[in-house]
This record gives C-alpha cells, sequence and structure tokens, in this order.
C-alpha cells in the first residue's frame, strides 16, 4: 500500500511539473499579445485554417461576381444571337453568387466551437497560472481586479478574432483580388494602385501606434472600474456599517468618469483615423472611375471592363474603409489584451525546485535550523530561529504581537521562503519537496476560516475530494458539527453564503475541524483557531480540536493560552527568537515572558496553576 502511494506520489508530481511547465511558458507573451493569442490559434489549428480558407475561397467569389457580372455585360452587348453564352454566363455568376453566401455560413459554423473554445482554453491557463501563485502574490492583488483581468483577456482574445476573420481578412483580400483584376484590363492602373494602397497602409499603421497610450489607458481605467466594483460589493457590509453608501458613490461616480473620459479620447483618436482613409479612398475612387473612362474612350476596354472597374472601384473604396475601421479596432483590442497579459502573467516566487520530489512522511517531526526570514522592505522577522517538534508531539507558541509566530507558520507551509536556514520535515528539507505533497501533508485550522459559496458538503469533501459522503458524516460527527448542519434549511445541501456569512464563528470553525479531520494530515497547524469565538463555541470547537489532534504533530498559535495548558510543550518567542521552552506546567513558574502573559489573562492564580500542574 505504501509503494502504490509512493507511485501515486511521484505520478502526482509528474503531472505538476508538467502543469507549471505550461503555465510558465504562458510568461514569454507577457508583452506579446498576439503571440499569446496565436498560440492558442495552433492548438485548432486545423479548424483555423478552415474557417480561413472558407472566408478566401467566400471573399475570392465575391470578387469573382465583379468579373462574371462583366462577362455577362458583354455577351448581352453581342445581341440576341448569342443566348447560349448569355446563359452560361449567367449560370456561372449564379454559382458564384452562391459560393459567396454558403461559404460564409460554413466559417461562421465552425468559428462557433472553435473561437468559445479558444476563450476556454486561455481562460483555464491563466487560472492555473494564477493559482500557481504563492498567497503573498494575493495580499497586493484586488480579487475583483485579477477576475475582470482573466474576463477582459478572453473578451478581447474574442473580439480580436472575430474582427480579424469577419473584419480585417475579407476586405484585404477583397482589395487584392480586385486589383489584381484590374491588373487584367491594365496592368498600369493595377501597379499604381498597390503603391497607393501600400503607401496608405503604411501611414495608417503608424499613426494607430501612436494612439496605442490612450487605448491602454482606457484598458486600465476599465479594468479599475471592474475590481473597484467587486471590491465594494463584496464589503457592502462594512461601507453600510460606516454610512459610506454615499461616499462610495461618490468614488465610483469619480472612477466611471475617469474610464469615460479615457475612452472617448481612445475613440475620437479612431475616428480622426477613419476620417483621414475617409477622404483618401473617395478621391482614390473617383480617380479610377474617371481612369477607365479614359481607357474606354481610347478603346482599350469594353463596356464590361467600364462596369467592372467601377464596382471593383466601389469594393475597394467600401474595401479599404472596412479595413480601417477593422485595423483601429483591432489596435484597441490588443491594447486592452496587452494590458491584462501584463497584469496576470507574473512569475510565480516560489515554484518547485527543479527535480522536487513527493515529500514522504513518516511521523511527521519538524525542524527549523538557524532560519532567518524578513519580509520586503521590513525589519527581520525570525533571526537564527532553531525549533524541533517531535512525531506526535503537541506544541503552542506564545509570544507578544509581531513576535514572528504565525510567520512560522507560513514558512512551514512555504508560503514564504526563508532567507537562510533549513526547514525539514522528517529530515527532508521543504525546499526540496514538490508543493502538493508538501500541502498534502499539513492541514490547518485558522482564525478565519475559509469557505467557498458551496454546500456544507462540499466544503468539508474539500479536505479530501474523493472522500465518500459517509466518510465526509463521520468527520462532522467528530467534529460536533452535525446536529446544526443537519438542522439547517436543506441540510448537508445548505449553501454557507460567502465566505460563510450564513454561520456563526463557531460553527465555522468546527466546519474547518471536520475539512481537516477528512483531510488525515500527519501535521497539524492551529492558528488563533479559537480567539474569536465566544465562550459557549469555545468549549465546542476545543472538544472538537482535541478529538483532531489525537495521533499528530501539533503546531498551535494561540493568544488564549489556557487552549494550551493540554500541551507536550510551550515555546516562547521574542523578536523572531526562541526565548523560554518547556512544559506548560514548568514555564507557569519561571518568571518570563509566558509567566507575564499568563499573568495579563488571570491564570495565575492557585486553581490555574494546579491545572497546569
Amino acid at each position: 500500500m505504501a509503494d502504490l502511494r509512493h507511485a501515486f506520489d511521484r505520478r502526482a508530481a509528474l503531472e505538476d511539473r508538467e502543469d507549471l511547465a505550461h503555465t510558465d511558458g504562458l510568461l514569454r507573451y507577457r508583452k506579446h499579445p498576439l503571440g499569446f493569442l496565436f498560440r492558442y490559434i495552433r492548438q485548432r489549428g486545423l479548424a483555423h485554417s478552415a474557417i480561413l480558407l472558407s472566408v478566401v475561397v467566400a471573399v475570392g467569389c465575391s470578387v469573382g461576381t465583379q468579373y462574371a457580372m462583366k462577362r455577362l455585360v458583354d455577351v448581352l452587348s453581342a445581341g440576341p444571337g448569342a443566348m447560349t453564352a448569355v446563359w452560361i454566363a449567367l449560370a456561372v455568376l449564379s454559382l458564384v453568387i452562391a459560393a459567396d453566401n454558403l461559404l460564409w455560413r460554413v466559417g461562421g459554423w465552425i468559428s462557433t466551437t472553435t473561437f468559445t473554445g479558444v476563450t476556454g482554453d486561455l481562460r483555464r491557463d491563466l487560472f492555473a497560472h494564477l493559482s500557481g501563485h504563492a498567497p503573498d502574490y494575493f495580499v497586493d492583488q484586488s480579487p475583483g481586479l485579477l477576475a475582470s483581468r482573466v474576463t477582459a483577456t478572453a473578451n478581447a482574445a474574442w473580439t480580436v478574432l472575430s474582427t480579424f476573420t469577419w473584419n480585417t481578412l475579407p476586405p484585404t483580400i477583397a482589395v487584392i483580388f480586385s486589383i489584381a483584376l484590374l491588373g487584367s484590363v491594365d496592368p498600369v492602373m493595377a501597379l499604381v494602385l498597390v503603391a497607393l494602397s501600400a503607401a496608405m497602409a503604411g501611414m495608417l499603421t503608424r499613426m494607430a501606434a501612436k494612439g496605442r497610450p490612450l487605448h491602454m489607458d482606457y484598458a486600465g481605467q476599465a479594468a479599475a472600474v471592474d475590481g473597484e466594483l467587486v471590491d465594494v460589493v463584496s464589503n457592502i457590509s462594512l461601507v453600510r456599517a460606516f454610512g459610506a453608501v454615499r461616499r462610495e458613490r461618490l468614488r465610483f461616480a469619480d472612477r466611471i468618469q475617469g474610464e469615460v473620459n479615457a475612452r472617448r479620447d481612445s475613440l475620437r483618436y479612431i475616428e480622426k483615423l477613419r476620417l483621414l482613409h475617409a477622404v483618401a479612398t473617395v478621391a482614390l475612387t473617383v480617380a479610377l472611375l474617371g481612369w477607365s473612362l479614359m481607357l474606354w474612350e481610347a478603346g482599350r476596354a469594353s463596356t464590361g471592363d467600364v462596369v467592372m472597374i467601377c464596382a471593383l472601384g466601389f469594393t475597394i473604396l467600401h474595401g479599404t474603409r472596412d479595413l480601417a475601421v477593422a485595423l483601429v479596432e483591432m489596435t484597441q483590442h490588443i491594447a486592452r489584451l496587452s494590458e491584462a497579459l501584463s497584469t496576470l502573467l507574473v512569475p510565480h516566487a516560489l515554484p518547485d525546485v527543479e527535480g522536487a520530489q513527493p515529500l514522504t512522511v513518516r511521523g511527521g517531526r519538524v525542524s527549523f535550523n538557524d532560519v532567518r526570514f524578513s519580509y520586503p522592505g521590513r525589519g527581520p522577522v525570525l533571526r537564527g530561529f532553531d525549533l524541533d517538534i517531535r512525531a506526535g508531539e503537541k506544541v503552542g507558541l506564545v509570544g507578544r504581537s509581531g513576535a514572528g509566530k504565525s510567520t512560522v507558520l507560513a514558512l512551514l507551509q512555504r508560503f514564504s521562503v526563508a532567507q537562510t536556514g533549513r526547514i525539514t520535515i522528517d529530515g527532508q528539507e521543504i525546499a526540496g519537496v514538490t508543493g502538493q505533497s508538501l500541502a498534502e501533508a499539513i492541514a490547518v485550522v485558522p482564525q478565519e476560516v475559509a469557505l467557498f459559496q458551496r454546500s456544507v458538503l462540499e466544503n468539508i469533501r474539500y479536505g479530501r475530494p474523493d472522500a465518500t459522503d459517509d466518510e465526509v458524516m463521520a468527520a462532522a460527527e467528530a467534529a460536533s458539527c452535525r446536529d446544526f448542519i443537519e438542522a439547517m434549511p436543506d441540510g448537508w445541501n445548505t449553501e454557507v453564503g460567502q465566505r460563510g456569512v450564513r454561520l456563526s464563528g463557531g460553527q465555522r470553525q468546527r466546519l474547518a475541524i471536520a475539512r481537516a479531520l477528512l483531510k488525515d494530515a500527519p501535521i497539524l497547524l492551529l492558528d488563533e483557531a479559537t480567539s474569536a469565538l465566544d465562550s459557549e463555541s469555545e468549549v465546542a470547537v476545543q472538544t472538537a480540536l482535541e478529538r483532531l489532534m489525537q495521533g499528530r504533530t501539533v503546531i498551535a498559535v494561540a493568544h488564549r493560552l489556557a487552549t494550551l495548558q493540554g500541551f507536550d510543550r510551550i515555546v516562547v518567542m521574542d523578536e523572531g527568537q526562541v526565548v523560554d521552552d518547556g512544559a506548560p506546567a514548568i514555564l507557569a513558574h519561571r518568571p518570563g515572558i509566558y509567566r507575564e502573559l499568563l499573568a495579563t489573562q488571570g491564570m495565575l492564580g492557585g486553581n490555574a496553576i494546579s491545572r497546569a500542574a
């Protein structure tokens, strides 16, 4: 069984490395939004090729109708004696028109699956990348802002794909085919059009690039509005408690106005480009029509040629106009895509090291050896911290606020990495094991219990997703929460609300204990697990905790020292170092920080000491 578990851990580690390599591969596209999008186009290359082919052929047929019309006009000019040729020309024209319309529908049908698939692929990858960050990354990030940027990335990718396929590519192909057909009448005319079109495209491209800061500013303002909205809505109880509804409305109105102004400036720049393009294409089309009449007058073009040139002139006019509009619109959405990627595709601070192996827990011995740690921009939190905890031992960490107690728990979970020193579990340095195996070896009951807006059953089962309903209910029974769960309106299927707001503090804590029981990890971390509870809830939670701690290595941070009296050891911390260590009864009689904390909490009386003894 142990060998099977070890093999499973190795396979999981391999899959984790493959997932990490896949998501880390996104980082090269942080400043290359088009490369990022093309990555997902390649993943569905056959479908995109089919869409591209259908659009190219459809546009070719659309332009081909002008040539088919020229043929029909020319044979009609020959008189009624050429009716066979007339009917053939009409049949060709009809077939081209039918192919034109049907091929658009073929491409549209394929795109409904392909384009939506791309947005799903990239959102899954972006979520996978975000979930690989250490918790410290999210401290400085607004959840609403991150969520809005993932959505903005998907929406921008969809818009760029759609705009390119239906608005940029067709007019480009139409203009190229039209110029080629004009070359069949007068090659010089075609060459002049190529030169003028290239010059116009280059000018518009340069001008569009100059507008990129405006589009980027709009993208940033839009994301900020989304993040602000989510932030306020998620904290609406706080807003109302402080009577700040009007204040938040005014703040949000200012955010909206900033976005409106940025969008206006972006759109106005786009309209300037469109106006310039419109003037140029009108002049070009008029000149083209005049040229065709001169060719007809000189006998170098038939009546059908003039009709075709006129039709192709309008095709070029409308095509270049649509192309300019589409290109500028794409520029705006590419800017939004770029802004979102620059925020989301940040390298992971704490990835698994190369060749990381699964952690093998043989008992759960935890050791800190000369650990030094400081947060960025702050002084040292831990200074040469040494601590050895035997397997199955229950150790409480106490000390004044800021002594570094919670930092010890964070370092053990590898939420942060020490600057120097070693942290080991059963002799294995945690810096060299996989993050997944480390997480599986540790269960945590925090002060602020995190619950998903899902059912009670799902929240408890989060400790072990493959657990049966009976196992979940057994864990709930051991955590003393089965009674209140079954008394709820929907029982085990009751949704707990956002962050568990439908439950009391004691109920949330007992659900967290049930989740930890179900996980059945050999190492248990308790971070102020009872500090925010009333006396009645604390008794129920403490009873559940005693069941949870049996047979495990326990490290507990607690300000309420009464909850630690049954522990094997108390480790006293001050300024990032261990300043005292011993059994609770011994430390209660020894002058020092622990005795001072006992006195502060009224626990130095005879009864308290005798209970401790």
